[in-house]
């Protein structure tokens, strides 16, 4: 692998590898990039990976090689405390958050990076941290008080100078879309440019080629009215008026949600003629007027006051961006865009092209994309000759990757696979439970339920349960919780009821009187790392197919049913093999690990695309029935602990 990027780096090709887990594709692409002797971008998916690139591998490697190269972090704003934003939260909100604002004033006092990964109490789901950091909507760049000592242009002026630049997926595209805005650009021009964790890539350009519009902004928009026009004109206009219109435009669109958009997986609503399907349009006529006519007094007020303070200016641009978003959302999408209501936590109005394969191609081939490609009027522009590697450990089911490279433009890419070098014949079993009902029985979950409690009971924990809903994970939970009980010796930890930080570091903590069953859904499902016999037995519930119901997956069948091909065959089933694959890939992570996969789905025997799922998975060796399931459950017990050989 590192061959194979070192070739394309210096021919400034594009590259796409799949390495499989434990090939050290890190280090692969890594040590190339540093002797280049080129500029560098690594972009990765997640902020976990960010960190461990930037705190531990790098340092490492540039020890070992002897090189002086210039690393730096860039995060997204949301990740840095914003000094404003702080000071407008602790002199205008109540009291539910002031001691944890206490907190945070206390630690920006002595902070160097701003970083909020450095609070290590902080819950990534506390509400606090929309009030202490900024969004591109309000925040106010040089206008600020706070410009000069700003962490989030000191981390930008760092990263505009680094040799080596780890970044986000997020942030490469949120970088092509203030290139030619007027705004100052966030990242260097560089050489090589690296995308680990690739198979997120198309997912995430969709979101910044697409639209979005949430009742969140129109909740901000109205918190950051109060605080700023009681700051700076207090007497000018009836500021709290105007926010609880906001806020009640937000709530009357919420409260005239439909009840089947709360079951319309995964909380998406699909949207049909002039309102999403399911919604009276007089209604949703009546809600989009109400937030017009909410935003129009706002920015009535603010007309007379814009000029008195940067602030206030900046709020009356918002104001005007929202109401332009909403005249979007009022007419038809766009040619080849699908657009929903998506009702997860906040209502949000969405719409993406169905295919970014043709503004990404551009993009690989340093060509601007075509007019309309990204948002007006900033287009990617033409880009110096580069060397690209795409990698991730799941980027498809066959020899040429095609789930990946066609739905990113680079069909013409060079491609290596490289196989795990761990040997798993020898050290994990797959078993397909028989005695289960069918996946789609309605009892499934509840009798999966007692099988895991019976089975991480006689193992100790050292379980994880990824589910492929949030309503079977619900359910799951509820069982669990009443199986394990206090003092049984197993105790459930379920995602989302702390932070999911927390939740991993007690999962991988060294054994100890108590084991742990983990139930998770989406997020556990990759960059989820748990080398060592902290987990043992790996439980899919469902084969991972994308729901039906899912607005993006009908648009992506009824495309390619019209081009005459199989919605089932040529998106479901690839989709399904990377995701079980990428399930999969939790449970082996070193050459000493052992564990059993249970995929509860007797589809995977039963029909014939599960022969195509099946060579997805590692070869591990098959369990044939519940006698030599537990008798493997055995095994791994006494090899947790005597040290004995697993068979």
């Amino acid at each position: 692998m590192a061959q194979a990027v070192a070739q394309a780096m210096g021919d400034h090709a594009r590259l796409v590898v799949e390495a499989g887990t434990g090939v050290g594709k890190t280090f692969a692409y890594l040590v190339p990039a540093l002797l280049s002797g080129q500029r560098v971008l690594i972009c990765t998916a997640t902020k976990a990976l960010q960190d461990q690139l930037h705190g531990r591998d790098l340092p490492q490697l540039l020890r070992a090689l002897a090189l002086p190269q210039r690393t730096a972090l860039l995060k997204g704003r949301a990740s840095y405390l914003c000094r404003q934003r702080l000071q407008l939260a602790r002199q205008a909100l109540a009291t539910a958050h002031a001691a944890q604002l206490a907190d945070i004033q206390l630690w920006a006092q002595g902070t160097q990076t701003g970083d909020l990964a450095e609070l290590p109490g902080l819950d990534e789901r506390s509400p606090v941290l929309a009030l202490v950091t900024s969004t591109h909507d309000n925040c106010l760049g040089q206008g600020c008080p706070h410009f000069a000592d700003c962490h989030v242009y000191q981390a930008r002026r760092q990263a505009l100078a680094a040799d080596v630049l780890v970044i986000n997926h997020h942030l490469f595209f949120a970088d092509l879309a203030v290139r030619e805005s007027g705004v100052a650009r966030l990242l260097p021009d560089t050489g090589v440019v690296v995308f680990d964790e690739a198979h997120q890539l198309a997912e995430t350009a969709s979101q910044f080629l697409g639209q979005q519009l949430g009742t969140g902004q129109l909740h901000d928009l109205a918190q950051d009215l109060l605080a700023v026009g009681l700051r700076h004109a207090p007497a000018l206009a009836d500021w709290p008026a105007h926010g609880e219109r906001l806020r009640q435009a937000a709530r009357q669109w919420r409260l005239l949600a439909p009840e089947q958009a709360a079951a319309a997986p995964p909380g998406r609503l699909p949207w049909a003629g002039v309102a999403p399907a399911g919604w009276d349009a007089t209604s949703w006529a009546g809600a989009t007027a109400g937030a017009v006519l909410a935003l129009r007094s706002c920015l009535a007020a603010l007309d007379a006051v814009a000029h008195l303070a940067p602030d206030l200016a900046h709020l009356h641009q918002r104001t005007v961006d929202l109401l332009a978003h909403l005249a979007r959302f009022s007419a038809p999408p766009d040619a080849g865009c699908v657009r929903w209501l998506d009702m997860a936590g906040q209502l949000r109005l969405r719409e993406v092209p169905l295919d970014v394969g043709p503004a990404l191609r551009a993009l690989w081939q340093g060509l601007p994309a075509e007019p309309g490609a990204w948002d007006e009027p900033a287009r990617p522009p033409a880009a110096p000759a580069r060397g690209w590697v795409f990698t991730s450990a799941t980027l498809g089911d066959d020899e040429r990757l095609r789930w990946f490279t066609a739905a990113c433009g680079i069909d013409e890419a060079r491609v290596l696979r490289v196989d795990s070098p761990f040997d798993y014949a020898h050290q994990a079993a797959l078993y397909v439970p028989r005695q289960l009902p069918e996946a789609t029985d309605p009892a499934h979950s509840e009798q999966l339920a007692h099988w895991v409690a019976d089975a991480a009971l006689r193992l100790g924990g050292r379980t994880l349960v990824l589910t492929t809903s949030l309503r079977a994970l619900q359910e799951l939970a509820g069982v669990l919780g009443r199986r394990l009980a206090p003092g049984c010796g197993v105790e459930l930890l379920v995602q989302g009821q702390a932070p999911k930080r927390r939740i991993m570091e007690r999962f991988r903590a060294p054994p100890h009187a108590t084991g742990y069953v983990l139930l998770g859904s989406a997020s556990f499902w990759e960059g989820f790392d748990v080398p060592g016999s902290a987990l043992q037995l790996l439980v899919i519930d469902r084969l991972p197919f994308p729901s039906p119901g899912d607005p993006l997956v009908q648009a992506h069948g009824a495309r390619l049913k019209q081009q005459g091909r199989s919605a089932f065959r040529d998106y479901a089933l690839p989709a399904a093999a990377v995701a079980l694959k990428q399930g999969a890939g939790r449970l082996i992570r070193s050459e000493d690990d052992r564990g059993v996969l249970v995929v509860a789905d007797q589809r995977l025997l039963r029909m014939g695309y599960g022969k195509r799922l099946l060579r997805a998975l590692p070869a591990m060796r098959r369990l044939e029935s519940e006698a030599e399931f537990a008798a493997a459950l055995a095994a791994l017990t006494r090899t947790s602990t005597t040290g004995s050989p697993w068979p």
